[in-house]
């Protein structure tokens, strides 16, 4: 009772905003105000997980199970401009409520049934210093309120970082992140159905370059979920 008071009354005094229409949130709405959630561009693919634009990506790249986005994302869009407080404007909560969104949506197509474990993409110890968290792990704790899958930040680490992807061509991208991510706890994995969670994919790379370091681990099988594609 007390918290929500206190909540209240910080709303009062400092209004919080939505992220993509800049209006004042109502109580028990976060990072985005419900209409803006509702309006923003679903690609649907996860009714037909196995061969959408996102699966498509990783053909004879890696085998992937299922994989889907729950947004279209282009430049200077609504979509856009919540990533970009989500990562840049120090907005992780805006990450869990469409991580949450995102898996409401798309258990009720069973996309989620048989998986075991939430992979989130690690970022460079340097990369998640400057910005004070990973965005990926965020969105995969939003999933996982709505799914009760684990979240498993331990078992691959990035470990190089030279450049961000944007504004790479799809080569140049390939090259930026190869050998990037390094395997950890093989065990932790071992046998086990895992979704890597990112939050915009493009072409790709950075996701099949994590997914190189688990080919070794027995048994393992891999989704994808993002919250965008630059399709």
């Amino acid at each position: 009772m007390a918290a929500d008071l206190f909540g209240r009354l910080l709303d009062f005094v400092a209004p919080r905003r939505c992220a993509v229409c800049g209006g004042r949130l109502a109580a028990g709405e976060r990072g985005l105000c419900a209409a803006c959630l509702l309006r923003l561009p679903r690609t649907m693919a996860w009714l037909t997980p196995a061969d959408n634009m996102v699966a498509r990506m990783f053909w004879g790249v890696f085998p992937v199970g299922r994989a889907a986005a729950f947004f279209y994302y282009k430049p200077h869009s609504d979509v856009a401009r919540a990533i970009y407080a989500m990562k840049y404007k120090g907005r992780p909560d805006i990450g869990f409520d469409l991580g949450r969104a995102a898996a409401v949506e798309l258990a009720a197509a069973g996309f989620f049934d048989g998986m075991d474990v939430l992979l989130p993409v690690p970022l460079a110890r340097k990369r998640q210093r400057q910005r004070g968290y990973n965005q990926s792990w965020h969105i995969a704790r939003g999933v996982a309120s709505a799914t009760g899958l684990p979240v498993e930040a331990r078992a691959v680490v990035r470990t190089t970082y030279s450049r961000s992807q944007t504004g790479l061509t799809p080569e140049q991208r390939r090259d930026n992140v190869a050998g990037a991510f390094a395997l950890r706890c093989a065990g932790r994995l071992e046998g086990r159905h895992a979704l890597i969670v990112d939050d915009v994919v493009t072409t790709g790379a950075t996701i099949a370059a994590c997914a190189a370091a688990m080919a070794a681990v027995p048994g393992a099988r891999l989704s994808v979920l993002t919250l965008g594609a630059a399709i």
